[in-house]
C-alpha cells in the first residue's frame, strides 16, 4: 500500500473543499516557475523586453527558465506567487471541492452510478462560480508574471497589492474581471478534462482491478487527466493570457484578441507555450490530485481520533 488506505468514513463536503484549496496551494508551490514561463512564451510577440542590443526571446522552457533568471534573477521565477495561492485557495476549493456535492445533485434519485452527462455538468458549474468568484486574482497573477517583462522604469506594479490597487484605479473594478469570459469558457473546459478525465481513468482502473485506491492509480489517472486538459484548452488559455494581460484599449474584446493573435501568428499561436503548459498541467494535477486524496485522508482520520 502506498500512502494512506482509503477511509471507512467518505470525508464531508467541508473537509473536501478545504483539502482542494490546500492541495492547489502545494500545487502551485511545485509548478509555479512553469506556469510563469508559459505566460511568458504566451505573451511573446506583444512585450518586448529590452536587453543592450536587440531583444531577449525565449526559446523553449529550459530557456526561458535561464533567460529569466540570468536577466532578472531567480525570484522572477515566483513572481505573482501571492496572488496564485490566494487564487488556489478560493479557485481549487471551489472547483475541485466542490465537484463530488454538486456532481451528486446532478445524478438522478436511484441512479447506480454517475453518467458522463452529470461529471461534465458538474464540472462546467463548479468552474464557472470558481472563475466568477477568483477572477480578480487570476488577473493579478497574470499581470504580475509579465510584470517582470517590462524594463525597470515602467513596471506596471511594485507588489501584488499595489497590483490590486492600479487596475481598480486605472481600469475601475471591471478590470480586475477582465478577461472573465474567456476564463469561463477556459475552466469549463480544463474541468471537464481535469476532473471528469481524472474521474473517468480512477473509475476505470478501479472497476477492471487494475490498481488499488492509492497513490500509484491517483498518479496515472492526474497525469492523464493532465494531458487532455492541455490539449483542449490550450488555445483558449492563450487567448485569456493575451486578454488579461493587455493594456486598456489594446483590445476592443475577446473577440478582437482572438482575431489579432490568428492574424499575427496564425492557428500555431493558440499552442505557444504549449510544453510549459503541458509541464505544469501535468506535474500541476500530478501533485494537486495526489495531496488532494491524501489530505482528504487525512482529515478524515483526526475527525476519527478525536469522536
Amino acid at each position: 500500500m502506498v500512502g494512506l488506505k482509503p477511509p471507512e468514513v467518505p470525508p464531508t463536503a467541508a473537509m473536501k473543499f478545504v483539502s482542494a484549496g490546500m492541495a492547489g496551494c502545494i500545487a502551485d508551490l511545485c509548478t509555479f516557475p512553469l506556469d510563469t514561463a508559459k505566460v511568458r512564451l504566451q505573451i511573446q510577440g506583444e512585450v518586448r523586453i529590452p536587453r543592450s542590443i536587440g531583444t531577449v526571446e525565449y526559446r523553449g522552457v529550459l530557456g526561458t527558465l535561464s533567460t529569466m533568471v540570468r536577466t532578472e534573477g531567480p525570484r522572477s521565477l515566483y513572481s505573482g506567487l501571492a496572488a496564485g495561492l490566494q487564487r488556489q485557495m478560493s479557485f481549487a476549493s471551489i472547483r475541485i471541492g466542490l465537484y463530488d456535492s454538486v456532481k451528486q445533485l446532478y445524478t438522478p434519485k436511484g441512479a447506480e452510478s454517475t453518467g458522463l452527462a452529470a461529471r461534465v455538468l458538474a464540472g462546467c458549474t463548479t468552474g464557472a462560480v470558481a472563475v466568477t468568484c477568483a477572477q480578480p486574482t487570476d488577473v493579478v497573477k497574470v499581470r504580475f508574471q509579465a510584470n517582470g517583462a517590462q524594463p525597470d522604469g515602467v513596471r506596471r506594479y511594485s507588489g501584488t497589492v499595489d497590483a490590486y490597487r492600479t487596475i481598480a484605479r486605472e481600469e475601475g473594478v471591471r478590470g480586475l474581471w477582465r478577461g472573465t469570459l474567456p476564463n469561463i469558457a477556459r475552466n469549463a473546459i480544463i474541468n471537464c478534462g481535469e476532473l471528469v478525465t481524472y474521474d473517468l481513468i480512477k473509475d476505470m482502473l478501479l472497476r477492471a482491478h487494475l490498481m488499488t485506491d492509492n497513490v500509484p492509480c491517483h498518479f496515472v489517472a492526474a497525469f492523464g487527466a493532465g494531458f487532455c486538459a492541455t490539449v483542449v484548452a490550450s488555445p483558449v488559455d492563450v487567448v485569456k493570457t493575451r486578454y488579461m494581460n493587455a493594456g486598456p484599449g489594446q483590445y476592443r474584446n475577446v473577440l478582437s484578441c482572438f482575431l489579432a493573435l490568428l492574424m499575427q501568428d496564425g492557428l500555431a499561436g493558440f499552442y505557444k507555450g504549449f510544453v510549459p503548459s503541458f509541464l505544469r498541467l501535468g506535474s500541476w494535477n500530478v501533485v494537486m490530485f495526489v495531496s488532494y486524496e491524501q489530505l482528504q485522508r487525512v482529515a478524515v482520520l483526526a475527525r476519527s481520533a478525536q469522536s
